[in-house]
């Protein structure tokens, strides 16, 4: 039974975005496979590591700049230097997975169309890129639903399963991150329409 309160959360989490999307089935080795999956290309996995390395060591980065300042700066502006070069390796990823598409997304799952059903239940990869992040995710997911729409599209919703606690708050940042934005971006409109 879920409650008001877990409604409100669910939904404040939960963003419309445009992401690159990548959605493939699952062997049966992979989808209860313990370890995190792995891509075939060597870019997607560096840059996924790039991120999950930097939000691993974040809580070091807090405590040494409590301690020394002029290091933390230092470490800072490496940190900038490498989300520079992963937005690098983001924008060439672009091209080999898909043209950004519209989606759902939230901390427990995704929601997307797509031209191709795919049947309620299967375990499937879930390979997204997030912009202007330049964050790289491979998920394992279960399809929830997928329902035939007017435009002869499925929409497919997949939560996600066997995620990280570094994947779930990757995740959440990202999302925080992009809700903050899209406010701002409102905010800007209404302003420049009310001059």
């Amino acid at each position: 039974m879920s409650t008001l309160d877990e409604e409100d959360r669910r939904e404040y989490y939960r963003i419309e975005d445009q992401i690159a999307l990548e959605i493939s089935p699952l062997s049966a080795a992979e989808a209860l496979g313990p370890d995190l999956l792995q891509d075939d290309s060597p870019l997607f996995n560096l840059l996924s590591e790039l991120h999950l390395s930097e939000f691993e060591s974040q809580h070091l980065l807090r405590q040494l700049s409590d301690k020394d300042r002029t290091l933390a700066a230092f470490l800072k502006a490496q940190n900038k230097r490498i989300d520079l070069l992963s937005a690098v390796v983001a924008q060439t990823l672009l091209g080999q997975i898909s043209a950004p598409q519209a989606v759902v997304l939230s901390e427990g799952g995704i929601e997307f169309k797509q031209a191709q059903p795919i049947t309620a239940g299967t375990r499937v990869a879930v390979k997204m890129i997030l912009m202007p992040q330049a964050l790289g995710l491979l998920l394992r997911g279960k399809v929830t639903h997928c329902d035939q729409q007017a435009d002869g599209q499925y929409e497919i919703g997949s939560e996600f399963v066997d995620i990280t606690d570094a994947q779930r708050q990757l995740l959440a940042r990202y999302i925080l991150q992009r809700q903050a934005q899209q406010r701002r971006q409102a905010l800007d409109q209404n302003t420049s329409s009310a001059s």
